[in-house]
């Protein structure tokens, strides 16, 4: 009897552990830590360490980012992986990857929208959180990147990172920039065209990945292909690279994932991976839901029960919902024509835009000036918090040209600019989305306008520094000369972390690099209005920088470009400070406020710098790159000399220079002169 019990216990528990083991979440681990296999995530927490907000969710799918903007989430499978053949070795090892993943936008009525992507990484550590999100996707500005292998699914087009378009596969050997990137698609079998693929799962359905690299031939492929289509023989992107310059000894296999300003959810459902050989297969049977992924379904069941009954309920309800509708239209009216159909993605429903301003109520309102009201929102569907500028407009011929450039200049991509999000048109109204500044505009903390309190030195020599990074990316880095036409500190806006950011492109013009510059009409703010721009109307960059010239005064001396006095009426800042500096005491300028308290020599080359961009000859001015040069101490600032002062003295009292093209800033002549499209505003 106990001879029969000992075989059959030792079968239940051999039975046993074979259950177990077959149910260990879909999770498989070859021998020596080569390979592994998850078949959904549910309960593999031991196996992955995570960073931000990268987490498992209760339906065991791996989320990297949630409905969130600006965040970022890694994961990182927990054992280090051997990448070359022997410790210390020279070449690496073969490897195989395959992965399921989806980006789902935020934003129902944008389904093709969404910030910024994710990539599927090889890196030295798991420690990555250096890295930026948005654009940077959470590890390309890491100080790391030089030793990472990474492959992006990139959804927005950054042409400071070289991005080919908004949806695009790319491959990343130790740089920030893509060693080599295609559109999205995949290569049918059956007769190798190419099928378009996009990104973004806008359709609710998840996409599979495969990354290959072959340590002998030294080459890459990466392959794409919608759930149901087995892996197509042709890969997406096939490149000849030596990852052994690379590649670590050991390496850490995950993925990164970033948001922008608009939020998205980038999601992995399965993966698996192996060293030196295939990757091991994946369960479908076992793979997560997306989000909502079966309310289609239901939804179909549902009506097909309820179809009848449903079907005398509409139409006894058609009536009043027809009348319902015509007053909904008469509230969300908008003014849509053909032309606009190719800038539907960048286009908000005003709908939408008037629910996010609670109905533009004044409780929302940030700001007003001489070309319309700012009002704060919260877009309903992704609770994106946003700056909605109402601009007054008629149907001219220029507009579409201007909702053009609008557009365009809704790629523009730089830490110091206020993004762009989109438009929406109404009869006689425009309305632009902008990224929200929740510190508000810089004149109101130069001033102490509602309380803000007083900018120390160091804070407001960082905020020039900002400004002119930005606006040497707008003349100088971006694929057009972007000039903006309206620089001053109510335009320039902080964000949570004080970082100042140019915004308000309502009156910035576009052109090709090299190309002559159009006459327009003068617009502007005045005090900020180079002389050149009053005489002509032509806009070019370096009439941004004679207003970035005035912007540096007012940073540092804390006072407005036209001063109002008792016996004078109007004078100028910039003659002002000219004054001082005649008499060789340009430090008492500073803002008095700040008590002695700031770097002299700091104050006084800004100052300078304010009067070399102010010069009312345009060749006479700095570009915008020889101010950055200036203010990272990159070159040496040429200070001004007797006989410059010579020069400008002599240009003050000669009364028979044309007044309109030297009344600012170094003449003392009144501003009263200037044309139609001049703000008066701060």
């Amino acid at each position: 009897m106990n001879l029969l019990l000992l075989p059959m216990s030792s079968f239940f528990v051999a039975f046993v552990l074979l259950c177990l083991g077959l149910n260990l979440l879909g999770f498989c681990d070859a021998s020596n830590d080569k390979s592994f296999v998850f078949s959904g995530f549910a309960g593999a927490g031991a196996s992955l360490m995570f960073d931000g907000t990268a987490m498992v969710t209760q339906d065991g799918l791996l989320e990297l980012t949630n409905n969130e903007a600006n965040i970022k989430g890694h994961v990182f499978y927990r054992t280090p992986l051997q990448f070359k053949e022997s410790p210390n070795g020279t070449a690496a090892q073969s490897f195989s990857a395959a992965f399921i993943f989806a980006i789902l936008p935020a934003d129902s009525n944008n389904p093709v929208i969404s910030t910024d992507g994710m990539a599927f990484i090889i890196a030295p550590r798991t420690n990555i959180s250096d890295a930026g999100a948005a654009q940077f996707m959470g590890f390309l500005d890491s100080v790391a990147m030089n030793q990472t292998f990474a492959v992006e699914m990139d959804t927005v087009q950054n042409m400071e990172l070289r991005d080919i378009d908004n949806n695009h596969v790319g491959i990343h050997n130790g740089s920030m920039f893509s060693l080599d990137s295609h559109p999205a698609g995949f290569y049918r079998d059956e007769d190798g065209t190419f099928n378009s693929l996009s990104l973004i799962s806008s359709d609710g359905k998840a996409m599979q990945a495969w990354v290959d690299y072959d340590g002998q031939a030294k080459q890459i492929n990466v392959t794409l292909a919608p759930m149901g289509v087995a892996k197509p023989s042709k890969p997406l992107l096939s490149n000849f690279s030596d990852l052994s310059a690379v590649l670590t000894d050991e390496a850490y296999v995950g993925f990164s994932a970033a948001t922008g300003p608009m939020p998205s959810q980038h999601c992995v459902l399965a993966w698996s991976f192996a060293v030196n050989g295939p990757a091991p297969p994946i369960d479908f049977k076992k793979i997560p839901k997306l989000p909502n992924s079966g309310h289609h379904e239901a939804l179909v069941k549902d009506l097909e029960i309820g179809l009848p009954i449903a079907a005398f309920v509409l139409i006894l309800a058609t009536c009043i919902t027809v009348i319902l509708l015509v007053r909904r239209h008469l509230t969300y009216a908008e003014l849509r024509e053909d032309w606009e159909v190719e800038f539907g993605p960048h286009r908000f429903s005003y709908k939408e835009l008037f629910k996010a301003t609670e109905g533009f109520k004044s409780k929302h309102l940030l700001g007003a000036g001489g070309f319309g009201k700012v009002y704060k929102g919260v877009l309903p569907k992704s609770g994106t918090e946003v700056a909605v500028k109402r601009v007054s407009h008629d149907s001219s011929q220029g507009l579409k040209e201007f909702i053009s450039e609008v557009v365009s200049i809704g790629h523009l991509r730089h830490r110091n600019l206020v993004q762009l999000l989109g438009y929406c048109r109404r009869k006689g109204e425009l309305l632009l989305v902008y990224e929200y500044m929740p510190n508000g505009s810089l004149d109101k903390y130069l001033y102490g306008e509602d309380d803000k309190p007083l900018l120390e030195w160091a804070q407001r020599f960082q905020i020039v520094k900002d400004v002119a990074s930005g606006l040497f990316y707008l003349h100088e880095k971006w694929q057009q000369v972007v000039v903006h036409r309206d620089v001053k500190a109510s335009n320039v806006l902080l964000d949570g972390g004080m970082v100042a950011h140019l915004g308000d492109f309502g009156l910035a013009r576009l052109y090709d690099h090299g190309a002559d510059l159009q006459t327009t009409h003068v617009v502007g703010t005045m005090g900020y209005i180079a002389p050149e721009l009053a005489r002509t109307g032509k806009a070019s960059p370096l009439t941004d920088v004679f207003a970035f010239g005035t912007f540096l005064l007012e940073v540092t001396c804390g006072r407005r470009p036209v001063i109002n006095t008792v016996h004078h009426g109007q004078k100028l800042l910039v003659d002002r400070v000219l004054e001082y500096w005649r008499r060789g005491s340009l430090e008492e300028t500073v803002d008095s406020r700040l008590q002695g308290n700031y770097n002299v020599d700091e104050a006084r080359m800004v100052l300078t710098l304010g009067l070399m961009c102010s010069h009312p000859f345009p060749g006479e001015r700095p570009t915008m790159r020889q101010v950055m040069q200036y203010l990272d101490g990159d070159a040496p600032l040429l200070e001004l000399t007797p006989a410059d002062m010579s020069l400008l003295s002599l240009m003050q009292n000669q009364t028979s220079f044309d007044q309109s093209a030297l009344q600012y800033p170094w003449s003392g002549t009144s501003i009263g002169t200037m044309t139609q499209g001049i703000s008066v505003g701060r």
